[in-house]
């Protein structure tokens, strides 16, 4: 494993050791994370696909697309623990002399393992594509075969696979069908991607809280940590 994250990462800093160059460089890791999550959302489409085929050999390919979710979850963990450690060596090198540069690289290497050493499974099983897995499957499950539900790993508190006619697919900021459906975990609202990050970074520049849009709702703190893409609720928009 130690070679391994060598060569997966510790050569984003054998090139010209400017600080520039080094930033510039991590670019190319923040590329790599995006592709990661493109990869994740196709999965879980290919996931949703087999969950809403009735067949006793689902279970087993379920349990492999999981696998491969854990694997991009896992890696996206360490893209970040990278990026944040790099970042980090970087700030504290800049002040120090010049000759401090050439020794980044073990610098880094050496603050990197200690941190990656503390990664943990349920940091992995909670990154948002991850949950938004689970949940997605496990509804798509109860809408086929509510007994196969039960045998996955976590168990939603309600059920909120209900039919399109019983769906509001309209979004309570733009007032216009959603396009990608983004669901509260607190509250259980949805809102259209685009229409509440924007809302959440334009309070964030305020320093204030975003409450939530739909009327009545106590949620007075909607954060984007709180937010999974409902794939189940995107599916069904597209095929109206």
């Amino acid at each position: 494993m130690k070679n391994l994250l060598n060569k997966r990462y510790f050569h984003v800093l054998d090139v010209n050791m400017s600080l520039s160059t080094v930033h510039s460089t991590l670019s190319s890791l923040k590329t790599c994370q995006t592709d990661i999550g493109t990869g994740m959302d196709i999965v879980t489409d290919v996931a949703l696909d087999v969950a809403e085929t009735a067949g006793s050999e689902n279970d087993a390919v379920l349990k492999k697309l999981e696998l491969m979710m854990l694997e991009c979850a896992k890696l996206d963990q360490e893209i970040n623990c990278f990026v944040d450690v790099v970042n980090c060596v970087t700030a504290e090198v800049r002040n120090q002399e010049p000759e401090t540069m050439f020794r980044l690289k073990s610098l880094v290497k050496d603050k990197f393992t200690e941190r990656h050493s503390r990664l943990s499974e349920g940091e992995i099983q909670n990154h948002g594509k991850m949950v938004s897995f689970k949940e997605n499957v496990t509804n798509a499950l109860k809408t086929v075969n509510p007994d196969a539900a039960e045998n996955m790993e976590e168990e939603l508190d309600e059920d909120i696979a209900v039919t399109q006619s019983e769906v509001n697919f309209t979004c309570p900021l733009t007032q216009v069908e959603m396009v990608n459906p983004m669901k509260n975990k607190k509250c259980n609202h949805h809102y259209d991607r685009d229409a509440i990050m924007g809302m959440i970074k334009a309070r964030q520049n305020q320093k204030k809280r975003l409450r939530c849009p739909v009327v009545g709702c106590g949620n007075t703190d909607v954060k984007q940590g709180d937010l999974i893409l409902d794939q189940i609720m995107k599916r069904q928009i597209q095929k109206r």
